[in-house]
């Protein structure tokens, strides 16, 4: 098989298209014809070398790649026969390989992709999809919330300006450049503003008439974290998923005193609940989608492109989720 390959961490040019022996799947493993691998901006950190929250650095050389969606063609022992030839999405855990043209995961991962979502919308469903549902189960929205959401033209930030709109708030989209605001203004934000103006703040408070945001919906930091809790009035919540453009210092992401509350890690899986969080955040977030509540954006790259699709979710030249297509 065919699959991206890093021998050496460093630059996005290090992931390296190469020809590999196909993985055998074991007692209680499937085998995946995979269809679209996920890219997520943790595997740009991986790729670098940190261990971000993996509990031992990887091993070298490595297939990235945590999150897949393709065609169920081989069974390892003690796996149901009906499992063959089903259409499959799976979140690999901390187990990498799945920028690759065959994966190899334990069956009790897999997930059936809903009949009306193609590959890569369950791949951006299984990963993407997850981390928004945990962080909504932290925001009470409705018709009386004023949300503001920084990068809404990412993956999370879509699905998170689609909920917040089906339950009836108004939604600021925060985005950077033109071809970003507009997609935001076509998922259905009330306001779209350009983070690069640095008249955006004031723009949002004329668009509100006075009104105060209830909620800011953060998972960039920064300066634009900074001004959108400024429209915040009393009583608002500033949930933190993310600090991309913040960076964690002092082994803390950026969060606002008396303000803030960061919401990944054991908290989301407190608050999921079941005997496995994390699939019953996955299941939650593939029937969102397959009612059409929740419709992804999906940018496609192909699989050999590897690196070029590294170097655009770095350089924040993405919408929606990034996917990788053998």
């Amino acid at each position: 098989m065919h699959a991206i390959r890093l021998h050496t961490f460093g630059p996005p040019e290090n992931l390296r298209y190469e020809e590999v022996p196909d993985p055998a799947p074991g007692p209680g493993q499937i085998r995946i014809a995979v269809e679209a691998a996920g890219v997520h901006l943790l595997d740009t950190a991986l790729r670098e070398g940190e261990q971000g929250p993996l509990p031992e650095p990887t091993p070298l050389p490595t297939i990235p790649g945590r999150e897949v969606a393709g065609v169920v063609e081989s069974l390892g022992e003690g796996v149901a026969g009906l499992w063959l030839g089903k259409r499959v999405v799976a979140h690999l855990g901390f187990a990498p390989g799945g920028y690759a043209e065959l994966a190899v995961t334990d069956v009790d991962r897999v997930h059936e992709i809903p009949a009306n979502l193609d590959f890569a919308q369950a791949v951006a469903m299984i990963g993407t999809g997850r981390t928004a549902m945990g962080i909504l189960q932290f925001a009470d929205l409705g018709p009386d919330s004023v949300a503001v959401i920084p990068a809404a033209a990412g993956g999370i930030g879509t699905l998170l300006v689609q909920y917040a709109k089906n339950a009836g708030a108004v939604v600021v989209g925060l985005a950077g450049g033109p071809k970003k605001v507009a997609r935001v203004q076509a998922n259905g934000a009330d306001l779209a503003a350009d983070y690069t103006d640095p008249a955006w703040p004031d723009k949002v408070r004329a668009f509100l008439g006075g009104r105060p945001a209830t909620i800011v919906l953060d998972g960039v930091g920064g300066d634009v974290a900074r001004h959108a809790t400024g429209l915040l009035g009393p009583g608002g919540t500033h949930l933190v998923f993310g600090w991309s453009a913040e960076g964690i210092r002092d082994g803390r992401p950026y969060l606002v005193d008396g303000v803030s509350e960061q919401v990944l890690g054991p908290v989301m899986m407190r608050r999921a609940g079941g005997p496995n969080p994390l699939q019953t955040l996955e299941l939650r977030a593939l029937a969102e989608a397959a009612a059409g509540r929740l419709t992804p954006t999906v940018q496609r790259f192909p699989l050999a492109d590897a690196a070029a699709a590294h170097r655009a979710l770095e350089t924040r030249g993405t919408i929606g989720k990034v996917v990788l297509e053998p």
